[in-house]
């Protein structure tokens, strides 16, 4: 038996290494082993990462979520153009949640003390389904959509302890002017979300409300449909969401029916006053919902006013307060009213 000398394999090595250069054809017989397939993949996902680096780093806070389609994928599209869709829209998500965590970065970096570094967040939308109700003895249970809480990320309970905020707790939702998308007609958040005569959009720019959960992943919110409409807003958008704590307490509420069906139930005033219970606060020109022997009913806040010295305000705490609420012309009577002065005055 021969002893190679650490020398001998050196040598051994580098004769390879040269024979390698020199005789490509085993190296090249390797690639070509390689599926034609998998070339166009890999081709089409260096494609779209280029595509994705030029695009989306105008607009890094619009997500545009996948669409759903009947037919499955494998029927309709390429293995390629699947893998490439996906792809799309995993670095689209990616690249939003990685810059709304870059602005929560500054937010916790300029703060001037530790509650206001934890008091402030921008957010990624999305709605709250029944997933979110409470278990059946607690207050909100089956109140998920007719009431105003929201799933937060447990962020803003280490705010509410630090701060010693007091019952309600609030929490204030703003669009971001040039950030979250522009506001579109008929603004539907959810496929379940079905009922019927569901109200248009406002023209509001914020919401308040409480809390049902602090369970929400880092940098996401989930709302309530009727938060979403009233703000005009899609899943993925971006809002602000800071802790509350000078909301005035309210002693007057104006509320417009959408149809007058409500104001013919018996009991609709106590109706009224059982389902208020289920907001915290409320916000004029918001939209709220309410239900009643299995049908949903909405209303416009037309009106607030704030205790003791009854001025108008745009919002106000309506729990464990003292409030006269009042019922205006439901809106179903005004158009009658507008379609009958129209003929007249043919």
């Amino acid at each position: 038996k021969k002893a190679f000398s650490p020398l001998c394999v050196c040598r051994k090595k580098k004769v390879e290494s040269i024979a390698r250069i020199t005789h490509p054809s085993s190296s090249q017989s390797d690639c070509n082993k390689v599926p034609f397939k998998m070339k166009v993949i890999l081709l089409l996902l260096l494609l779209t990462t280029i595509i994705l680096q030029t695009s989306a780093s105008s607009s890094p806070y619009h997500y545009i979520p996948p669409t759903t389609s009947t037919t499955p994928s494998f029927y309709s599209t390429s293995l390629a153009s699947t893998l490439s869709q996906k792809w799309s829209h995993a670095h689209s998500l990616a690249l939003l949640e990685q810059t709304v965590e870059d602005y929560n970065a500054e937010i916790v970096a300029t703060a001037p003390d530790a509650i206001s570094s934890i008091s402030k967040r921008r957010l990624i939308v999305l709605p709250l389904d029944d997933k979110f109700d409470p278990p059946m003895g607690m207050f909100s249970h089956g109140h998920v959509q007719t009431g105003d809480k929201m799933s937060l990320p447990k962020l803003f309970w280490q705010a509410i302890v630090k701060s010693g905020a007091e019952v309600p707790w609030l929490f204030e939702v703003t669009r971001v002017e040039g950030i979250t998308s522009p506001r579109v007609p008929n603004t539907h958040t959810s496929t379940t979300h079905t009922k019927k005569n569901h109200p248009p959009p406002s023209l509001i720019n914020k919401v308040v409300g409480g809390a049902i959960d602090f369970r929400s992943p880092s940098n996401y919110i989930f709302l309530p449909h009727w938060m979403i409409t009233s703000l005009s807003l899609r899943p993925f958008d971006v809002v602000d969401v800071s802790l509350k704590t000078n909301t005035p307490p309210g002693s007057a509420v104006k509320l417009r029916p959408h149809t007058s069906q409500f104001t013919k139930i018996q009991n609709h005033r106590a109706v009224l006053e059982t389902e208020l219970r289920h907001y915290s606060a409320l916000v004029k020109g918001s939209t709220i919902p309410f239900d009643y022997l299995g049908k949903r009913y909405y209303f416009d806040v037309v009106e607030l006013r704030s205790a003791p010295r009854g001025e108008k305000v745009d919002m106000a705490k309506v729990q464990d307060c003292d409030i006269a609420a009042e019922f205006v012309k439901a809106k179903d009577l005004l158009g009658k009213k507008k379609k009958k002065s129209d003929i007249d005055d043919e």
